[in-house]
């Protein structure tokens, strides 16, 4: 049987519920590195579920570079308000339009990208999903939307973006 404090880590470590966490801890027979998995797992799973359900609520964030050469715009949706006035989905959106101001991305997922094209480059340099976050290479974006919309419970979506530079006669888009 779990202690609370060992659901309480998990649930801090994870921000699933504490019911989950309960569940989880009881399943992996106390093995906290185990239970996170389990939790990570069923997060997935949900995510795949809500996948069609419409993200109309959101924010527009915006990112500038220090120096004020290059800039980027970001529509991330969710379901309801609530969880757009979270800060912590604020700051995920800022944090993809910071990569989207690093890493110059052509297009949101690898879905978009043209057959055309599709020979000629790697997904992890031109979609913004697929690529590698530039403060934890070990995770992409795709892998920090999922997150956040597994610890939520909602469908969250990177819409669009637009990422400006000096000298640029138009911008870069990517839509979904």
């Amino acid at each position: 049987m779990a202690s609370a404090q060992d659901v309480a880590r998990l649930r801090s470590d994870t921000g699933a519920g504490v019911m989950e966490c309960k569940r989880a801890l009881d399943e992996a027979a106390g093995d906290f590195e185990k239970a996170k998995g389990i939790i990570k797992e069923r997060g997935l799973s949900k995510v795949a579920k809500k996948a069609d359900r419409e993200a109309r609520e959101g924010v527009v964030e915006a990112y500038i570079h220090t120096g004020g050469r290059i800039g980027a715009l970001v529509e991330l949706a969710s379901e309801t308000d609530f969880v757009a006035r979270n800060p912590e989905f604020k700051d995920l959106a800022r944090a993809i339009a910071m990569q989207v101001a690093a890493m110059a991305p052509k297009y949101v997922s690898e879905e978009e990208i043209p057959d055309a094209e599709k020979k000629d480059v790697k997904p992890a340099e031109v979609a913004l999903l697929a690529q590698p976050y530039i403060k934890d290479a070990s995770r992409t974006i795709g892998d920090l939307v999922t997150q956040y919309a597994a610890t939520t419970g909602e469908n969250v979506q990177v819409k669009r973006f637009a990422r400006f530079e000096l000298g640029q006669t138009e911008p870069e888009n990517g839509q979904a």
